[in-house]
């Protein structure tokens, strides 16, 4: 979603230091809880219901803040960016883990969009990846690999769950890319229901048309929808592609290498599966590779 960073010095400072490790927790926990909400609903059903939620929070809210409406070619970039992210992206998170994709295995195919936006930035966002972002990016797939190598995740896992994963994958970097080239500053209440409602309007057909749309509203289901709602739909990704904006794309791309690990840890912490000695010593190796990449002048 577009996120325009409209503060001052102080409000810029307070995003690219509290914003990083806030977007961190928020997007490794989504993992554990769309597995939770998979339970008692079709993928695409929990997607579509997750968006109609959305929209049912940020109307009332958008009636009474009345933000400025985009103009021009900006519904058309909000609408690119939501069906690749909310569209796209979600979807292919959903399928995998459905399909019986570990989440740490998705996090951990996810976690390869720094390389991505590595390679691509300089043609696409018109940037400067120098051999010090390289050696960060390296050091940080390195680390995530071996946090889910300790957890033997990535054995026996599903050929189609892997292909919905490399899918999502493939939506958060062009989504990423397509941000920093052509996001303007839109008020975030605006281009996160116009984002949310287009990846409704996709998803919710498919789901029509390929599942029976099974929705147990449980206890479980409930603290899903609730969390993935508030934490992911609307905070996280208002805070990756606001800092996508104050930085270059390769710099805040390279976060999603702590990913992996941080998943793992919160499943370790909430739903008690362990992590492994070996596994604490990736999470360290990741932690250094996105330091060397969020640290050092810009080029």
């Amino acid at each position: 979603m577009s996120a325009g960073v409209t503060g001052g010095w102080d409000a810029a400072r307070l995003l690219r230091f509290g914003g990083p490790p806030l977007f961190i927790l928020l997007w490794s926990s989504g993992f554990i809880f769309v597995a939770i909400g998979l339970r008692d609903a079709d993928p695409l059903t929990l997607l579509a219901a997750r968006y109609a939620l959305v929209e049912a929070v940020l109307l009332p809210v958008a009636l009474v803040v009345r933000p400025a409406l985009p103009r021009g070619a900006a519904w058309l970039h909000l609408g690119v960016v939501g069906l690749l992210v909310q569209g796209g992206h979600f979807a292919g998170i959903n399928l995998s883990l459905a399909d019986g994709f570990a989440p740490g295995a998705s996090a951990l195919v996810t976690c390869l969009q720094p390389i991505l936006v590595g390679l691509l930035a300089p043609w696409i966002a018109g940037e400067t990846v120098s051999r010090r972002r390289w050696l960060g990016l390296v050091l940080g797939l390195l680390g995530a690999v071996v946090v889910i190598l300790s957890r033997s995740e990535i054995g026996g896992l599903p050929l189609r769950g892997l292909l919905f994963s490399l899918l999502a994958l493939a939506c958060i970097t062009a989504g990423t890319l397509y941000e920093r080239r052509f996001g303007s500053r839109v008020h975030p209440v605006t281009a996160s229901a116009v984002q949310c409602g287009v990846g409704f309007l996709a998803v919710l057909p498919l789901a029509a048309w390929l599942e029976p749309m099974r929705l147990h509203w449980t206890a479980g289901l409930v603290m899903s929808l609730a969390y993935l709602v508030i934490a992911n739909s609307i905070v996280a990704l208002t805070l990756l592609l606001a800092m996508v904006r104050l930085g270059e794309a390769s710099r805040v791309s390279a976060l999603f290498f702590l990913v992996p690990p941080m998943t793992a840890v919160l499943a370790w912490l909430v739903l008690g599966q362990h992590l492994a000695p070996l596994g604490w010593a990736g999470l360290a190796i990741s932690a250094a590779g996105v330091a060397i990449v969020t640290t050092g002048r810009r080029r």
